[in-house]
């Protein structure tokens, strides 16, 4: 599920739209997604290719990297709200009312992105807040920030959050790559 490209990306930058999560009912992700398409929004939904195991075969499939959730850019007014709203298996746009919703900074959706971008594999990971802040110097994740908690010799877990979530990805990194933020 790929984002904008650079021209619709600075339109809506430029008209003050802004990243919101929706949190949507179990296993409503795709549906939620798939009516704001059609309705003209933007929406973000990032996954993640995990295994799977149906009628004793494994394969792998796309999963949402934040269950329950995904993102849209809009300059959010009554009538956006409404219209997000009227989507099938959407719970709530998260914040306090229609005029003070919670929004994401575009440096943590940007940093999810490019995780998707780079097609390393995902894991499920505990919030963290705690933790040496570092960047990626090299490779896919070039210019990545997040926590770095675990590192050995030569592989380390990085940890890229969604504040407003509370919900993490870890990413194994090559430690030769990182650097203090």
């Amino acid at each position: 599920m790929a984002i904008l490209d650079e021209a619709s990306r600075h339109a809506l930058v430029s008209a003050g739209a802004r990243w919101y999560a929706l949190w949507t009912r179990s296993h409503c992700e795709r549906l939620v997604y798939d009516q704001l398409v059609t309705r003209g929004f933007h929406p973000f939904l990032p996954t993640a290719e995990v295994w799977s195991t149906r009628a004793g075969v494994r394969h792998r499939i796309h999963t949402p990297m934040f269950p329950g959730y995904l993102f849209v850019r809009h300059f959010m007014d009554k009538t956006g709200y409404i219209e997000i709203r009227k989507c099938r298996g959407l719970v709530a746009i998260l914040g306090e009312q229609w005029d003070r919703l919670a929004a994401i900074p575009d440096r943590e959706i940007d940093t999810i992105q490019a995780v998707v971008d780079a097609r390393v594999p995902v894991l499920p990971h505990a919030y963290m807040r705690e933790g040496q802040r570092v960047r990626i110097t090299r490779g896919p994740l070039a210019d990545v920030e997040g926590i770095l908690v675990r590192q050995n010799p030569k592989q380390g877990l990085l940890v890229l959050s969604v504040d407003l979530l509370q919900r993490s990805v870890a990413v194994e990194v090559d430690c030769t790559w990182v650097s203090p933020a």
